[in-house]
C-alpha cells in the first residue's frame, strides 16, 4: 500500500469512528481506530476531515470540544427538522415483538400469530411486509411469514433460520449463566 492509500484509509478509518461513536473521541482513540501509533498524525488527519466537511457540508460539522475531542454532529440549525425523523422509531415494540414471533416460529402462519399476539398481529404483519422484512406464501386460505434477506440484511444477520435463531438465543444464554 502506498503512503497516499495508506493516509486514505486512516482518514476512512476515522471519519467511520467519528460517525459511529456518537460521542466525541479523544486523539488517543482516532489514532487506534486510524490503526496508526501517532497521536500528531491523528490530529493532523482530523483536522484534515474537519476543514473539508466543514466547508463542504451543509448540515454535519467535526466540531473540536474541550480536552482536545473531537465529534461528527449536526450543526445547530439543522437541529429543529433533525428531531423530527429522530425521535420516530422504524416500528414499535409491539412490531418487533410480533417479528420476534416470526423469527423463532417461521415458517408461520398468520393465524397462529394472532393467536399468539392477538388481532393487532395483523397490523404488524401489514407493516412488516411494507418494510420488506417478511414476504407471505399462500397456503389454503391462510398465508405463511418468513423472513427476508432484506430483514437480514438490516440487522445484520444470516438469511438461515435456524442460524438467526441460534444467534438471537445466544445472548439469552450468556444473560443466564450470569446470574
Amino acid at each position: 500500500m502506498s503512503l497516499n492509500e495508506n493516509e486514505n484509509s486512516a482518514r476512512g478509518r476515522i471519519e467511520a469512528a467519528l460517525y459511529a461513536a456518537g460521542r466525541p473521541l479523544d486523539l488517543a482513540e482516532l489514532a487506534k481506530a486510524a490503526e496508526i501509533t501517532s497521536e500528531r498524525k491523528a490530529l493532523s488527519i482530523v483536522r484534515a476531515i474537519q476543514k473539508d466537511m466543514n466547508e463542504k457540508m451543509l448540515a454535519i460539522e467535526i466540531a473540536e470540544i474541550a480536552g482536545g475531542k473531537f465529534a461528527m454532529q449536526l450543526k445547530t440549525k439543522y437541529t429543529k427538522v433533525a428531531r423530527r425523523f429522530s425521535l420516530r422509531p422504524l416500528v414499535s415494540n409491539a412490531v418487533l415483538k410480533t417479528l420476534s414471533y416470526i423469527i423463532h416460529l417461521q415458517p408461520v402462519s398468520s393465524k397462529d400469530l394472532a393467536d399468539r399476539r392477538g388481532p393487532q398481529a395483523y397490523g404488524h404483519l401489514k407493516q412488516l411486509l411494507e418494510l420488506g422484512f417478511i414476504h407471505a406464501e399462500r397456503s389454503g386460505r391462510t398465508r405463511i411469514f418468513r423472513t427476508t434477506s432484506t430483514f437480514s440484511e438490516y440487522f445484520g444477520l444470516s438469511d438461515d433460520p435456524d442460524k438467526i435463531r441460534r444467534r438471537l438465543a445466544a445472548p439469552q444464554k450468556r444473560d443466564a449463566q450470569k446470574l
